[in-house]
Order: structure tokens, then sequence, then C-alpha cells
């Protein structure tokens, strides 16, 4: 399995960003690639199922998901649930930031906040996506795999923006084990 962690400080309140992370379809306003989640059954708990519609260069795809665990207000665990063997959690956790440092100047509650991702590239299907004429799967997963760190970056970013309510250079820790990513 490949493995991909984004890490970094959000300057909130931790059961607000638990409950702004377990909205899963407003997820769409963070991805470029993501143009829409559709809740398919329940209400955020576990065993809700998602669908989440990609689009990238000739390419859509529409992937299932399913929250498979949820440990308020720190971890909410999910799977994809078709054609890829994938899934990963949101982990937030309190911290005690230190009074001035960028973005928190009052000294407001903090919690460290990662998108945790574990995937398996091999087990993509190749009839999972319908492609263009003299396009192959192979190409099309060796183009689009390397993405995955840029939009989960880009994720984190702009949620980190919404949660605080302004924009700031935020730092990310970015850990990956993986020769794709």
């Amino acid at each position: 399995m490949d493995e991909l962690v984004v890490r970094t400080e959000v300057y909130a309140d931790p059961e607000a960003v638990y409950e702004f992370l377990l909205d899963f379809p407003g997820y769409a306003r963070y991805s470029k690639y993501l143009d829409d989640v559709r809740t398919i059954e329940g209400d955020g708990g576990p065993g809700t199922r998602y669908a989440l519609r990609f689009a990238w260069w000739k390419v859509t795809y529409t992937a299932h998901s399913r929250v498979t665990g949820v440990e308020p207000p720190e971890r909410i665990d999910w799977e994809i649930t078709k054609d890829i063997d994938a899934g990963g959690c949101w982990r937030v956790t309190p911290t005690e930031p230190e009074p001035g440092s960028d973005g928190n100047e009052s000294g407001d509650p903090a919690c460290e906040v990662a998108l945790e991702v574990e995937f398996d590239p091999g087990s993509a299907s190749p009839d999972a996506l319908d492609l263009p004429r003299l396009v192959s799967f192979d190409w099309v997963v060796k183009k689009a795999v390397p993405l995955i760190r840029t939009e989960a970056e880009r994720v984190v970013q702009r949620a980190v923006r919404d949660l605080e309510g302004s924009t700031r250079n935020v730092d990310l820790d970015v850990y990956v084990d993986s020769e794709q990513i």
C-alpha cells in the first residue's frame, strides 16, 4: 500500500474542525478535480455512503466511499468501496498554540489536522473508466497518481482558509511512502 499524509496546524476549536471535516459533500469546494459529492445514504456517521464525481483531462469517474468509523472529535475513517483498494482518515489532535504564532495572534484554540490516505495503485480496475480510443489505462494511472499529493495539499490548505476565516501561508508537513507520488 502506498501512503500519503498531509498535516498542518489549524487555529480553530477541534470540535468545530471535526464537524467541518465530517461534511464530505463540502469537499468539492476544495479540490480542483472533485466536481461533486453526493450523499447516497446516511448522516455522516459510520455506514454513510458517498458518490464522489471526479473530472480530469478527458476522464470522469465516480468513486464510491463509505465512512467506516468515527471517534468524535478526533477521527473520521473512510474507504473507497469499488474499483481500487483505498482508504484513509482525517485526524484532529488538540494542540497548545504558541501566542503570536503565524495566524494565531490571540492564542485561540488550535489543533493539528492530518489527512491520511492509503491506496494500492495496482488494484485499480481498468474497467472503471471509459477511456478515449488509443488511451491506455496504464497511461492514465501513470499521469493521475502523482496528482494525489497536489490535490491532498490543496484540499488541506483550502479547508484551513475556511476554518480560520482568512488566508495565510499554511505550512504543510507531507509524508509520502510511494514511488509513484
